[in-house]
This record gives structure tokens, C-alpha cells and sequence, in this order.
């Protein structure tokens, strides 16, 4: 799961962000706080190589932590990323605007760790990648193993992990995903609430080869954030999902 469509000497993208956001979580100020915006620039591909994570506070206040973190490969920056730990507080009084959202989720939960389900449109959810192949709007929806061997994945972690899956909902198509997202920015109110988790499409806006797409982070009990990415095209490597999965030997489960 950790090795990119895109080539198989790279990592996907939602495990590089499994993995900073592993490591920005090593600075986090403790209960309080809220991992409250994680943004990633995916400047060079992550080779499916020995990985070094660093990291280093910007700022330490009383409402507010600023942590940046990188991964190292070869003594060469490949992507970096940075997190706002907000204080949490009583909300304040008076109500709010909120857009209505009708999330779609699976009616049974997943029995473990699974590979991802898919949406489009009104079909029923489904592990098979084919059933991406048309104009629909998407969602996903997974429940993840664990990101390091041997420790399970803190709620943070996960939000990070499926952040990434935003350029598959946002910009999966009738030709396959033409673009790679070069960044990914998450913003949460909440952490995830048990082991699932889904992302569902809500904007994608595209010309001159750049794409920027917006979706909304959601578990069992509502939602959580949204994440933004901006894309370019690639479509000299066009990815056809169903393909990757054949290529990849990923199962496809027949239960739903």
C-alpha cells in the first residue's frame, strides 16, 4: 500500500504523509492541543528507500506550536511539511452558517484493515478500482494497517495517511487519474473517531493543466476538516486504477 501508482521506485503520497505527520507529532504539546492544519509540499518523489525524518519547532506559544519536518534521502530535501498545534477552547456564543452535507458511509463497518472502498455517484460501495472509471463524484473510504510496523497509527496519523487520497476522489475520471497532486494542505476541527475514515470530493476546479480540488475529512460521527491540493497534469503516465490494481496483485474482496 505504501509503494506509489505512479512508479514503483517511489512512496505514495498518503504514506509520506503518514510519516511526517508521525514525525510532527513527536513536537505536539500534549491533551489541549489540536494538530489544527497540516500542509505538505511534494516537491521530489520519495524513493522506496531508507528514509530519514527531521524536524524543528518554529514557534512555541501559549495558544499556538509551529513545527516544520522534512524527509532526507541522500542528504537532499524531498518533500517538507508543517503543523499548527491550536489550543482548544469553549466555542463562542451565537450561531453560524453551516452548508448541509449528506456524507455517504458504508452501512457495515470494515472487519480490520482493508483496501479502500470507492463510491461514484449513487453506486454502491465497492473495493473493485474499475468502478472509478467515469465522471462521477467520489468518495473513499478506509481503514488503515499500521504506518510503522509494530505501533498503530495515532488518529493524527491517519487523518495525514488519507489526506493524500484527495487527488484520487477529486480528479479520478473516465480516462483515469491524469494529475499528481505537488502538495496537500489538511484542516481539522476534530480528530478521527475510531479506526475508519473517509474523504469525499466537494470541489474540482481545472485549466492549463492545473488542477486545484478540495474535499471533506469525515468519520462515523460527522465531519472532521477538508483538504486542498493543487495539481499538474500528467498525462504522459495516466494512471488507469484498475490496471494498478491488477499490477499491484491488490485483492479485491467480493463482500462489501
Amino acid at each position: 500500500m505504501a509503494v506509489s501508482a505512479w512508479s514503483q521506485s517511489q512512496l505514495a503520497g498518503t504514506a509520506v504523509c503518514g510519516l511526517l505527520a508521525h514525525e510532527l507529532e513527536t513536537h505536539s504539546p500534549g491533551p489541549g492541543f489540536l494538530p489544527a492544519r497540516f500542509a505538505v509540499d511534494l516537491f521530489r518523489p520519495v524513493l522506496n528507500e531508507p528514509i530519514e525524518l527531521r524536524s524543528s519547532m518554529v514557534r512555541d506559544g501559549n495558544r499556538i506550536r509551529v513545527v516544520d519536518a522534512w524527509i532526507v534521502q541522500g542528504e537532499e530535501i524531498r518533500v517538507r511539511a508543517s503543523v499548527h498545534f491550536l489550543a482548544t477552547a469553549a466555542e463562542p456564543a451565537g450561531e453560524v452558517w453551516q452548508p448541509a452535507r449528506d456524507l455517504p458511509v458504508p452501512d457495515r463497518p470494515l472487519d480490520g484493515p482493508n483496501p479502500p472502498l470507492f463510491k461514484s455517484g449513487n453506486r454502491d460501495w465497492t473495493h473493485d478500482f474499475a468502478s472509478g472509471v467515469n465522471p462521477y463524484r467520489k468518495a473513499a473510504w478506509q481503514h488503515l494497517p499500521p504506518l510503522i510496523e509494530g505501533r498503530s497509527m495515532t488518529p493524527f496519523e491517519r487523518a495525514a495517511f488519507v489526506s493524500d487520497t484527495t487527488n484520487l476522489v477529486c480528479n479520478w475520471g473516465t480516462q483515469g487519474v491524469g494529475f499528481i497532486n505537488s502538495d496537500v494542505s489538511l484542516t481539522l476541527a476534530r480528530l478521527p473517531e475510531g479506526p475508519e475514515i473517509g474523504v469525499f470530493a466537494q470541489d474540482h476546479i481545472a485549466a492549463n493543466g492545473i488542477a486545484v480540488a478540495t474535499a471533506v475529512l469525515y468519520d462515523r460521527t460527522g465531519p472532521l476538516g477538508t483538504t486542498t491540493i493543487t495539481a499538474l497534469a500528467n498525462a504522459m503516465r495516466q494512471i488507469d486504477m484498475a490496471e494498478f490494481a491488477a499490477a499491484r496483485s491488490i485483492p479485491q474482496p467480493t463482500g462489501r
